[in-house]
């Protein structure tokens, strides 16, 4: 029992520290729990204020991003509503130019029918005078009739036999006056005619100037559709500007549908711009970087296209070794035509004919080929440098230290000067050649024979003529008559009959001389 009663306070003790272990483990655990029920209150309040963040930075970003969407709309709708104010300013002007041509038809059938009025009137008026003529020409026939059977009764000679005898007498009289009245009229005029030729010519080159322009330095592409011509000029014209700029034609947009026209008096670049712009117009990409690239890449084409041609011509006639910057003008001449006669093709064909010409003389073959080739070469250059292809010739020529022969027969083929050279006198002789052959300047060699053939069949039909001979491709027609019937004063009544029956009948370039020979020969035989 003694023992017992020791050991409780023992027992007791350890109890008590059991209790307060247990109680402080208790107290540890619960406030571990709170510990952990106020980090999940924290974390909850953390995740909600990332989520009240996020929402609000998400409403934030919606906001922005609604805000950059109603900008681009509004860009985009300003954008739109501009081209539409612009198609409507544009069908507006297209609708004023159709209400004033509409108004000017108006006023040109108004004054139509005026005209008309005006005219029936007068046809009326006429028809009344004419009744009244008929009926005084009636009676002038009449007492006409009467004097004539009287005269006949009294010279006992019928009307034409009277109108004959009259005529001929008349003819024979005249025929003389008229022949000496023609020529000394003719060696008047001859002294007149340097002055009235230059007015004439100024005239005709008046007026023909504005037609030869327009075919020599205009071009025209073609347009898919009419709106592509608003594409072509641009935003205030900025495109049209950096096409002309580039290439330094014109461009003229005018009423012409679906065309636009292309001038310039240089032919290389009116071909640049024409390539770059049927490119242009065929991709539909038309601004002005893509405008700089085309206009670069068809620059560089016409230029190996030059060099090429330039090249083949030098092959086809065979001339040797040449500098290339006389190649490249060459190139140059395809583009140029004389007459509807393309220059490099004339000059090519010019040097085939001046080499055969000189190996039958026996003159220097390659070399009269190289001076026909290069004879029309300032023609390449003539609308950039002042003087005529000539003068520009003879100093490329000069420049590039090519024979004298060759600077020789540049500056001699129009007879500027006097040949040096027999190349030179070749070179001329092959040009002419060229030039007036059948079919070289716009002229089929059908429509050359038939005029050769009128020509001779409309001298033929003159009374008096033996035979005619159209020559110098149908520039000259002499004509061989009979000097038994026809005395030297008639001749020039024929001349000129035979003119004024060419230009009644014939259509033809230039001029046709019409030369009469008259030719009385005395011959004897001595046995």
């Amino acid at each position: 029992m003694i023992l017992g009663i020791d050991l409780l306070p023992t027992i007791l003790a350890i109890l008590l520290v059991i209790f307060i272990i247990l109680t402080i483990l208790g107290l540890l655990y619960f406030l571990k729990v709170r510990k952990s029920k106020n980090n999940l209150t924290n974390l909850a309040q953390e995740a909600k204020k990332i989520i009240d963040d996020a929402n609000k930075q998400g409403e934030v970003e919606k906001n922005r991003l609604v805000n950059e969407g109603k900008n681009d709309v509004n860009k985009y709708r300003e954008q739109v509503e501009q081209e539409l104010k612009d198609r409507r300013q544009q069908a507006i002007d297209l609708e004023s130019k159709l209400d004033s041509r509409e108004e000017s038809l108006d006023r040109r059938s108004t004054n139509l029918d005026r005209r008309e009025e005006i005219l029936n009137d007068k046809e009326t008026r006429l028809d009344a005078k004419k009744d009244d003529l008929l009926a005084k020409i009636n009676k002038v026939e009449d007492t006409l009739k009467q004097q004539e059977e009287k005269l006949q009764e009294i010279a006992e000679l019928s009307k034409e036999e009277a109108s004959k005898i009259i005529m001929d007498e008349v003819r024979e009289t005249m025929s003389q006056e008229i022949a000496q009245y023609i020529k000394d009229e003719e060696e008047k005029a001859k002294l007149e005619v340097k002055t009235k030729a230059k007015n004439i010519l100024a005239l005709a080159i008046q007026k023909y100037s504005g037609e030869t322009a327009s075919e020599t330095t205009v071009s025209t592409v073609s347009l898919p559709v009419e709106e592509m011509k608003g594409r072509i000029i641009g935003r205030e014209g900025r495109n049209i500007r950096t096409i002309e700029s580039l290439t330094g034609v014109d461009l003229i947009i005018d009423d012409t549908p679906e065309a636009v026209v292309i001038s310039s008096f240089d032919p290389v670049r009116r071909e640049v711009a024409k390539k770059a712009l049927e490119i242009l117009v065929g991709d539909g990409r038309i601004h002005p970087t893509r405008i700089e690239e085309v206009v670069e890449r068809c620059s560089n084409e016409v230029e190996m296209d030059l060099r090429e041609k330039g090249e083949e011509a030098v092959f086809e006639t065979g001339i040797g070794k040449i500098h290339p910057d006389l190649v490249r003008l060459l190139g140059r001449l395809h583009f140029r035509t004389s007459f509807g006669q393309n220059v490099l093709k004339h000059s090519i064909e010019t040097a085939m004919l001046a080499g055969k010409l000189a190996a039958e003389i026996g003159e220097n073959e390659i070399l009269a080929r190289r001076a026909g080739l290069l004879h029309d070469i300032g023609k390449a250059v003539d609308h950039e440098v002042e003087g005529s292809h000539v003068e520009i010739g003879v100093e490329l020529a000069t420049k590039y230290h090519e024979p004298k022969e060759v600077i020789d027969a540049i500056a001699s083929h129009h007879e500027d000067v006097a040949p040096k050279s027999v190349i030179a006198v070749l070179v001329a002789a092959a040009d002419a050649l060229s030039s007036a052959r059948p079919g070289a300047r716009s002229d089929s060699v059908e429509n050359y024979a038939k005029r050769l053939e009128s020509l001779e069949q409309i001298s033929n039909s003159v009374k008096g003529v033996q035979s005619s001979y159209a020559i110098q491709a149908g520039r000259e027609v002499r004509v061989i008559v009979n000097p038994e019937e026809i005395d030297d004063l008639a001749t020039i009544n024929i001349a000129r009959q035979i003119k004024e029956e060419i230009e009644n009948k014939l259509s033809y370039p230039g001029t046709i001389k019409v030369t009469v020979i008259r030719e009385t020969r005395a011959v004897d035989v001595a046995k």
